[in-house]
């Protein structure tokens, strides 16, 4: 579909029509040399063992086929379903995919895959370290030193958000612990937004209905208290990102039950919100969003369409209008 964008949006279409596989989540996105890369996680369904970790790219407007890229084999009698990859394109070096492997999201680990060429061929697999995770659902952010801050979460001994920090070249990583106690807000799935050299803010899915945040000062090396945002969550993952005119912008399911609506938000300080557009609103599952900006300005995201495809929406952020910056 294409319209004249008095709302934002230029351009929606599915990734594929026809895939080798009946169901599909948890899309993730990246820009590559001008182009753009998706992956996803598809098969039977969710927690199957044949779920696999499927990528396709995007050049003079086109989609690839899908491939498989990586799965969850162990050895030949035993195999694992793949979980939420995650694409991240550093400002120098390979483009990085990151997944999980394991039965379940309690009992699984991170795995690590490189590109040399915009997402055509892939290294091998690299399990990452004992007790790191990797980004569990949302890209990284890289800070102006080089190192890589990926956010994180656990499910086991109740949701917690954690956030691991990488060199450059993601061999050697620490972790901050749990930010929150899984009890007073069971929270997971954190997005990082940017707000200067050393001031970072996460927000994301939680268990008590709504939206959190939570902030860190030094540069996520330590954070203060998780609270609550004025914006529902039906227990659902969000995706938000640092728009390069400085607001911020948020994609997440604007109901306190289900997944559809899916919604956008833009704020001007990350802590008041203002829903501005609405992606979805039919009866479905419209879910895991996914949301990057990509060198020419444009907002590009990708998203859970019934688990049966995914979605990519092409947005201008000039047009999403706050009392601050009214569309022109």
């Amino acid at each position: 579909m294409d319209t004249s964008a008095p709302h934002g949006i230029l351009h929606c279409e599915f990734l594929f029509e026809v895939a080798p596989f009946p169901s599909c989540h948890a899309s993730t996105l990246a820009e590559v040399n001008g182009s753009l890369v998706a992956a996803w996680f598809g098969g039977s369904h969710e927690k199957h063992p044949d779920v696999g970790i499927w990528a396709a790219r995007c050049e003079a407007g086109r989609w690839s086929a899908p491939i498989e890229v990586a799965n969850g084999l162990v050895s030949p009698a035993s195999r694992h379903p793949c979980w939420n990859p995650v694409l991240f394109q550093p400002r120098e070096g390979p483009l990085l995919l990151f997944y999980k492997v394991g039965p379940s999201p309690s009992r699984w680990w991170g795995m690590l895959r490189r590109s040399d060429d915009g997402g055509r061929s892939w290294s091998k697999p690299e399990r990452l370290p004992a007790g790191i995770l990797g980004p569990v659902k949302n890209k990284p952010v890289q800070l102006p030193g080089g190192d890589i801050v990926c956010p994180s979460s656990t499910e086991d001994g109740g949701w917690r958000v954690h956030f691991e920090r990488a060199n450059a070249g993601c061999t050697t990583w620490q972790t901050t612990g749990p930010v929150n106690d899984g009890r007073t807000i069971g929270a997971i799935q954190p997005s990082l937004l940017v707000h200067g050299d050393t001031h970072l803010q996460a927000v994301g899915r939680t268990q008590q209905g709504r939206v959190f945040t939570v902030e860190s000062w030094d540069a996520g090396r330590t954070w203060g208290t998780m609270t609550l945002l004025d914006l529902p969550n039906p227990d659902s993952g969000t995706d938000a990102l640092t728009l390069g005119d400085g607001r911020f912008l948020l994609v997440y399911n604007h109901t306190a039950t289900g997944r559809s609506p899916l919604n956008v938000a833009v704020s001007e300080d990350g802590r008041r919100w203002m829903p501005v557009l609405t992606l979805e609103d039919t009866p479905g599952e419209f879910s895991y969003p996914a949301v990057i900006q990509t060198s020419d300005g444009l907002v590009h995201i990708t998203y859970t369409w019934k688990r049966r495809r995914i979605q990519h929406v092409v947005l201008d952020p000039a047009r999403l209008q706050t009392p601050e910056h009214p569309a022109p």
